[in-house]
């Protein structure tokens, strides 16, 4: 019989041979101790720093893994290793401090000293397939001790594929949080669920990708391990904030190289002189020495983790560290004072450093405007003429049961916006005649400054109520011209309009199986931008006098905008609640009955969106300035009553068609 291998032998001593090829007692011998060894007691980083080669593919620093590199990192991977008894380690992050590769460590760990089902979870199925070419196959052909222990994708039965490497104790599998047939495809000892704040609100219809993942590791008991990392997104919708705050909140501290007070840094107590971010220095909280950069390297080496709250499952921990614990080297201090002030004014630019330098959650502002303050700054222009900056109208329609309301917005640069028309078709959708009447709104003409027409480039209609008779008219209609879309809340500002489906439709009392296309529609996405919009600070007359422009996304109210009409547009706001789990959501809640002018300018906006306005490159708008012969006199200026520019006869029979978006 062989000679028994120690079990004190690490599976790297083997040979490759070793690994894939014993055949008889030997591979029965093999596999049993395989099974039975104790695991190591070597941790997580210790592993990286001895085993671990970063590839110039996939790092800016290519070489051998230095976990004093990122002094923070160590106890987060470390909570990773078998030794510690943690189950879930959360992570709530700025951009770019090093998760990903302590993630990548923590599954070259598990290839080859403590093997087991493994489960990677990406936001999307295409992410998962982006992260094994970037990161996980070079993780594998740069580190000669993970490398031994994988086939080549070459080889023949190998069990190495994009989504799936084998290796001897174990599996690792990617999937995309989109995808519950992935997130439920086998028990998993082990889970890194990254970027958690950008999974779906559930996959497939099937629940919460998060749950569905966790699911599959219950069966291990205490031996399970789980990472959760993630930039946070929006408060009260962020999943890494609220597994944050359900655990012992750790921050890295580090001591103040004059006063020796250990802190941890805030972001509050950087400081500059306006306009020159070379001056930076942080100000240390105890002794109120300015610290210089350059001392953040021995800073973070002498740092240490400390809890600064009582997890509700001990099993748990969580970190939290910003950007300004990036190392030397990368982002500086000085690179977020500049970001800082290039975001002002900028709401989009505040909340994307809010996010990704800070490692903070945004705080939607939901609280409505005041509609006294829109109904007083409304602007008289004649009425249904499109102003010189309008380039394309949409419309949205919203169905009631007695009558349709649509309201048509004509959009320029910047999304810019003017209500152009309020039309209420009275009749239920059951009628034929309220169709009818919807059907000539898509053929009503409004003239623009220029003297051109301008039709609907896109009409969005609510689907909720009579679902099935708004599909069949879209489909009479066409794709081109008319979106059924579903409403949904919840946020995503990345995509904040999804499909189209294939949905079932009538035509001629006959059924057409995937006859229509719907959209979805993320409507706190454009609430929450609209009201955003309606809270810019405006030029006044004599700086509009001077060729000072509107901010981008300016909404413009013609004088006809009666107060019931501003009262619905501002109808709801944005509050957090709590669930029955106790964790917090946001939610819009109405503060009136009517709101149909809100849900029509959603509508509009997703219109737009689906348009491609969100997309279009700078070549498009001066197309369609193009097209409108607008001067940039015209751009500038909003007409007023009498002031609108008469075209000339043969112009003014020109008409943009919906064909006209391209």
């Amino acid at each position: 019989m062989s000679t028994p291998i120690s079990t004190n032998s690490p599976p790297s001593s083997r040979t490759s041979d070793d690994a894939f090829g014993f055949r008889g007692a030997d591979a029965v011998l093999l596999a049993w101790q395989d099974g039975v060894r104790p695991d190591p007691r070597l941790t997580v980083s210790q592993w990286a720093d001895q085993h671990r080669m970063l590839s110039s593919r996939a790092s800016a620093e290519p070489g051998r893994y230095r976990t004093n590199r990122t002094p923070y990192m160590r106890d987060i991977m470390d909570a990773l290793s078998p030794t510690s008894p943690v189950q879930r380690v959360v992570f709530m992050k700025a951009a770019q401090v090093g998760a990903t590769e302590a993630g990548c460590c923590f599954i070259g760990f598990v290839i080859h000293h403590a093997p087991g089902p493994m489960l990677c979870v990406q936001p999307t199925v295409e992410m998962a397939k982006r992260a094994s070419r970037q990161r996980i196959d070079p993780l594998i052909d740069e580190s000669p001790a993970i490398r031994e222990r994988v086939k080549p994708a070459r080889a023949r039965d190998a069990g190495n594929t994009m989504l799936s490497k084998d290796f001897p104790g174990g599996t690792l599998v990617l999937t995309g949080a989109n995808s519950a047939v992935g997130l439920r495809s086998m028990p998993a000892r082990y889970l890194f669920l990254d970027e958690v704040d950008a999974y779906p609100a559930s996959a497939d219809e099937e629940g919460d990708p998060v749950g569905l993942a966790e699911a599959r590791s219950l069966t291990f008991a205490h031996r399970r391990k789980a990472f959760l990392a993630s930039t946070p997104t929006i408060r009260g919708l962020s999943r890494i904030e609220r597994e944050y705050e359900a655990s012992d909140q750790r921050r890295f501290f580090v001591p103040c190289p004059h006063c020796g007070a250990m802190q941890w840094l805030k972001f509050e107590r950087l400081k500059w002189d306006r306009g020159q971010p070379g001056s930076v220095r942080y100000v240390c909280e105890s002794c109120d020495h300015d610290i210089a950069e350059h001392h953040k390297g021995g800073m973070l080496a002498a740092g240490e983790w400390r809890a600064t709250a009582i997890a509700s499952d001990p099993g748990t921990v969580g970190f939290h560290i910003s950007a300004l614990y990036s190392p030397p080297g990368w982002q500086s201090w000085r690179d977020i004072a500049r970001l800082w002030e290039a975001a002002q004014g900028n709401d989009d630019a505040l909340r994307v450093f809010k996010n990704t330098v800070l490692g903070e959650t945004w705080v939607e502002s939901g609280e409505a405007p005041d509609w006294q303050r829109l109904y007083d700054r409304r602007k008289t222009w004649t009425n249904g003429i499109v102003p010189a900056g309008g380039l394309f109208l949409t419309a949205g329609a919203d169905v009631q049961k007695d009558r349709v309301e649509i309201d048509v917005w004509a959009w320029g640069r910047g999304l810019e916006s003017w209500l152009i028309d309020h039309i209420v078709i009275d009749g239920g959708p059951e009628k034929a005649e309220t169709w009818e009447a919807l059907e000539q709104v898509l053929a009503k003409i409004w003239p623009h400054a220029s003297g051109i027409g301008l039709k609907i480039a896109r009409l969005a209609i609510d689907s909720g109520y009579e679902t099935s008779a708004v599909y069949s008219w879209g489909r009479k209609m066409g794709v081109g011209q008319v979106s059924p879309i579903k409403g949904v809340e919840g946020f995503n500002r990345s995509s904040p309009v999804s499909g189209p489906t294939y949905v079932d439709a009538t035509e001629g009392g006959k059924k057409i199986r995937r006859g229509a296309r719907l959209w979805t529609v993320a409507v706190s996405t454009f609430k929450a931008e609209t009201y955003r919009f309606l809270r810019l600070e405006r030029p006044t007359d004599e700086e509009l006098a001077e060729g000072v422009r509107y901010p981008a996304g300016t909404v413009h109210l013609p004088s006809w905008a009666d107060s019931e009409w501003c009262k619905q547009f501002v109808a709801e706001q944005l509050v957090t609640v709590k669930n029955r789990r106790g964790f917090t959501k946001l939610e819009w809640q109405k503060l009136r009955e009517r709101n149909e002018a809100l849900d029509c300018r959603v509508y509009a906006r997703a219109a737009a969106w689906i348009a491609g306005a969100d997309r279009w490159p700078e070549a498009k708008w001066r197309d369609l300035e193009a097209q409108l012969a607008i001067s940039e006199l015209a751009q500038a200026e909003e007409p007023q009553a009498g002031q609108i520019r008469r075209p000339q006869t043969r112009r003014s029979r020109r008409v943009f068609h919906s064909s006209y978006m391209g």
